[in-house]
């Protein structure tokens, strides 16, 4: 007896389905543990990484807190530099690039404090040397190290040391400028010095109080600090040796590098 056509097509229908129905228990009968497998591995994967990260921001919370603690510290007396010390060394083995850095320049920092100069000096040639800390902290390394030698240092190792910060695009480029300015007032040679001072009062992106002092200096050695105005000529060596006096003026005035340099720890805790 002949299909009706619609019964025809009711019987192909069924044979499809049962067939899309057996090669889907075959799938699953072969396949089927292997991807049970993967799904428990991607959920073990993303709660791994919910708690990995919740585990990061309570480090960095913690972190942050004990930096906050050190600094209150590392400003009292030696008492409390002393006092200061596990925490530093706690912090100084953090994982997290910029409390490290933090930690190592509150070291320094209370070391100078309590008068122990070589320590400071040592351990910011250590951080100037950790080729893993960003540039922007060996940098500022650097600087503080030059600051705290300046006065025993002569001044063409100031010049040669800090010069390719001076003339560069980092973020300490002005605060190592006033050092080489002032060594090279140091050096009786104000017609060296007066373009750095002048560069640096052009330098948009230092401090304003930087740029002032710099302004400042570079108006007292006769050039003009303006942008595109004419600078007027120093000599070249003058027969008197006062300028030379004023290189003290920009070597104090190099403290506040000391101070900015804790702030990459900052920018890390923002993250």
């Amino acid at each position: 007896m002949a299909l009706k056509p619609n019964d025809g097509e009711t019987f192909l229908k069924e044979v499809d389905e049962e067939l899309r129905r057996e090669q889907l228990t075959t799938f699953f009968t072969r396949y089927g543990r292997w991807i049970a497998a993967a799904a428990v591995l991607i959920l073990a994967a993303v709660g791994g990484w919910l708690w990995w990260s919740s585990r990061q921001a309570a480090a960095r919370e913690n972190a942050g807190e004990n930096l906050i603690a050190v600094m209150g510290q590392i400003g009292g007396d030696n008492q409390a530099i002393a006092a200061a010390q596990p925490q530093i060394n706690a912090l100084a083995e953090n994982g997290i690039e910029g409390y490290r850095a933090a930690a190592l320049f509150a070291r320094a920092t209370g070391q100078a404090r309590s008068g122990n100069v070589q320590a400071a000096v040592a351990t910011l040639r250590a951080i100037g040397d950790d080729q893993s800390l960003d540039q922007v902290y060996r940098d500022a390394a650097l600087i503080r190290r030059s600051q705290l030698e300046f006065d025993t240092l002569p001044p063409q190792e100031v010049i040669r040391r800090l010069t390719p910060v001076a003339t560069g695009n980092g973020a300490w480029a002005g605060a190592a400028g006033e050092m080489v300015g002032a060594a090279h007032l140091k050096m009786n040679r104000p017609d060296l010095a007066g373009p750095v001072f002048v560069r640096i009062a052009q330098d948009q992106k230092a401090a304003a109080s930087l740029r002032e002092r710099a302004a400042m200096m570079a108006g007292s050695l006769g050039f003009d600090p303006a942008p595109d105005a004419p600078r007027s000529t120093a000599p070249a060596r003058p027969a008197s040796a006062a300028p030379a006096a004023n290189a003290q003026a920009p070597a104090a005035s190099a403290a506040p590098a000391a101070a900015n340099a804790q702030a990459p720890a900052t920018r890390e805790k923002a993250r």
